[in-house]
């Protein structure tokens, strides 16, 4: 928690990336160039589905990024309490001003990335700008993903997310918050990108647990549940389809994911709750889908497991 701010726990794994970049490197300090370094290891966070969409090549920037920064002394030994630099700490700062001109309680690596746009003259801000990335446009992808002010976008500019709303239950996103929504439209790009004729249950599934936050993830994390073995399992469930040239216009949903859809909905009646949250999503897969079932009860979890651990988290 900072200023109010929960870090998410994919910043959180972003920040201590940071640092084992700065070690590799032999610095003896956290600079913006080791938070966009940890923001490009991570590779599975809003921040890093915002550079692919604009066609930015992560390898490519990491290596720029190693032929831009000068190697410290080899025989410098760095300790895990590395400071941050000024401009890192106006990173996390800019990033927390994000989060909150969105509205949003948390900051998480969106915000990151935008924060270190907004930051302008650290290093990291130079190689995105020279990359051809813009604050603007990092911001306006960012909206995209999360699902808000995409009538901004032309449906020739962005074909592969023209189905985003409306595309569960015949009823528009907006109707789930927005960290449901970030989900299944993660559900929804997986399925893109595996080339799958629909989307499925265990794409939702897989896409809630590579999110990492959320109250089911919590509650998964308090059980003692390893979550890369988990999803190792629903990836076998999930093989690749055949590909094709461009992404699809619309990937209609599956009978289990309309199933799972009606489940949580009911699981967030039943428990009085007044949004749908990713706990009630995560019951809704185990209650609708065998083999998404079978994956989490061979690591010890169950509806009625997650159920319980899930009031506890909420209070």
């Amino acid at each position: 928690m900072m200023n109010g701010y929960n870090f998410t726990e994919r910043v959180r794994k972003v920040l201590s990336l940071s640092r084992e970049e700065a070690a590799r490197l032999h610095h003896e300090y956290i600079g913006t160039e080791h938070v966009l370094l940890g923001v490009l290891r991570e590779g599975e966070g809003v921040a890093a589905t915002v550079l692919q969409n604009v066609g930015i090549d992560m390898d490519a920037l990491s290596a720029r990024l190693d032929e831009t920064v000068k190697r410290g002394n080899s025989a410098t030994v760095t300790g895990p309490d590395l400071p941050y630099t000024s401009r890192a700490k106006k990173v996390l700062e800019l990033a927390m001003s994000e989060a909150r001109d969105l509205n949003h309680s948390y900051v998480g690596t969106e915000h990151l990335l935008l924060g270190l746009l907004r930051e302008e003259k650290g290093i990291a801000a130079q190689v995105l700008v020279d990359a051809g990335l813009t604050l603007d446009a990092a911001r306006n992808e960012v909206l995209t993903i999360l699902g808000t002010e995409v009538d901004r976008y032309s449906a020739s500019r962005l074909p592969h997310r023209s189905g985003m709303v409306g595309w569960l239950g015949g009823a528009p996103t907006e109707q789930y918050p927005e960290r449901v929504r970030v989900v299944l439209f993660e559900a929804r790009a997986l399925a893109d990108r595996l080339g799958a004729e629909s989307i499925e249950a265990v794409h939702v599934a897989i896409a809630l647990l590579r999110h990492g936050d959320g109250v089911a993830n919590v509650a998964l994390e308090r059980m003692g549940t390893t979550t890369p073995e988990i999803i190792a399992a629903l990836e076998a469930l999930a093989p690749p389809g055949p590909r094709t040239e461009q992404p699809k216009a619309t990937i209609d949903r599956s009978p289990a994911l309309q199933r799972t859809m009606v489940a949580a909905s009911q699981e967030q009646r039943d428990s009085r709750a007044s949004v749908l949250s990713t706990h009630h999503l995560l019951i809704g897969l185990l209650e609708s889908s065998p083999d998404v079932t079978a994956a989490f009860a061979s690591h010890g979890v169950t509806e009625e497991r997650l159920r319980i651990e899930s009031r506890r988290v909420v209070g």
